[in-house]
């Protein structure tokens, strides 16, 4: 039976959910790790990119084609064997990631962003390590955010023209380029039957399509009706729940490491870390990984610490001191994985990942230096910076949400502390 405090508590809970997008930095801190850790990969991967994902596979096309008939995966690198094909799919992989990371259009680019993930690595599947399980996950995830609220272009766009976005006339006519033109290859890949021999990605692309007409509609031509607000209650709860599967998908992957890691022999003696420390294949610097193989106690210290933070991690989610400071030691963890044994884009896809734990007046504090620094060399170069207040800027872009793909902060008044900060 319900009383007067349970369904206070309800009604605030509900509230919370849907009034605001909470996290808005940590999602955006997610978005710029991504799609920065994937644009860096396809950098670093162009001279071997005909080996990894194209013509010159070892994994051939029509062994790619056979495997996807049975596991119904979905790439758009099976719509053609040409090799001009998977140059175009290549370069548009890397234009989204880099305009995703830049926040520019972010839910278009978002969308494409997924696409390009999936096309490469569903084309290849035995090219991955565990970073790009994260990035294929966190590429689906980021599609249903609101993850350019902040630091974004998209965001400074509102920021710089409030009045343009709601204006008749004064929307850009990128964001409706980019929707009719995914509208007609969404149309094309569905009536050919394109999109994966799954239900469930064919009804997310309609749904994020329609919805994002919709929304550039709505901002257009009633910014400040109820459409609108439903539109925001519907989006806030999307985000707020992507956020949060996004969190136990993180303790997840600790939990599951952990405890495996708690079966095996050479992580219960404390020696698992000697012995890829002296493989040639994880040892970028010879000299400092012999140093550190060298010290047994170090070796141990390092082999049990690792299983015990990624064990205790997700029960410790409640107390915030004690969730901060493992977080700190997960991300060192993660900086020496990448340093000693060579595993860069990985680390950078974890990190990224754990950032949506990172406590919001850390990532403020941060962004207040950085528009410091920004101020002091432009002061140096003789230009004046703009005028430029945090918490009315926040408050502004909030109740000036701009058409189709833009994102805005919104007004956080009252959030206490979360699991996100």
């Amino acid at each position: 039976m319900s009383t007067p405090g349970s369904d206070h508590m309800l009604a605030r809970g509900i509230q919370r959910a849907t009034a605001a997008s909470l996290g808005p930095y940590q999602s955006a801190v997610i978005r710029i790790g991504i799609s920065a850790t994937y644009f860096l990969f396809l950098l670093r991967e162009i001279p071997h990119r005909h080996e990894m994902y194209g013509p010159e596979a070892p994994w051939r096309w029509d062994m790619a084609q056979q495997l996807i008939s049975g596991n119904q995966a979905f790439t758009t690198l099976m719509w053609s064997d040409s090799a001009v094909w998977f140059e175009i799919v290549y370069v548009l992989a890397l234009v989204a990631s880099a305009l995703l990371m830049v926040g520019w259009h972010t839910r278009a680019m978002s969308v494409l962003f997924m696409v390009g993930v999936l096309s490469l690595q569903n084309r290849s599947i035995f090219m991955g390590d565990g970073g790009d399980n994260v990035i294929h996950l966190m590429a689906i995830y980021l599609v249903l955010t609101r993850c350019g609220q902040v630091w974004s272009l998209d965001a400074r766009r509102v920021r710089r023209s409030p009045g343009a976005d709601s204006a008749p006339g004064g929307a850009g006519v990128a964001g409706p380029l980019l929707w009719v033109a995914f509208g007609a290859v969404l149309c094309g890949a569905t009536v050919t039957d394109s999109l994966g021999g799954t239900t469930w990605l064919p009804a997310l692309f309609w749904i994020l399509w329609i919805g994002h007409g919709a929304w550039w509609a709505v901002n257009r031509y009633a910014p400040d009706g109820e459409p609108r607000t439903l539109l925001d209650v519907i989006a806030n709860l999307a985000h707020n729940a992507t956020l949060v599967v996004i969190m136990a998908e993180v303790c997840m992957i600790y939990a599951t490491a952990g405890w495996y890691k708690i079966q095996g022999s050479r992580w219960q003696d404390g020696t698992a870390l000697y012995y890829p420390l002296n493989l040639d294949y994880f040892t970028p610097w010879p000299g400092l990984s012999d140093l550190l193989a060298s010290s047994g106690v170090m070796v141990m210290v390092l082999t049990y610490a690792t299983v015990a933070v990624q064990v205790a991690f997700p029960f410790t989610l409640f107390n915030r001191r004690v969730k901060n400071v493992l977080l700190v030691l997960m991300i060192c963890e993660h900086a020496g994985i990448a340093l000693l044994l060579g595993l860069p884009f990985f680390s950078m896809a974890m990190i990224a990942a754990d950032a949506v734990f990172l406590p919001t007046v850390f990532l403020m504090w941060l962004e207040g230096r950085a528009a410091h620094g920004r101020d002091l060399l432009l002061r140096r170069r003789g230009k004046v910076p703009g005028p430029r207040d945090g918490a009315a800027a926040v408050a502004q872009e909030g109740a000036q949400e701009g058409p189709q793909d833009r994102e805005a902060p919104q007004r956080r008044d009252g959030e206490g502390h979360t699991l996100v900060g």
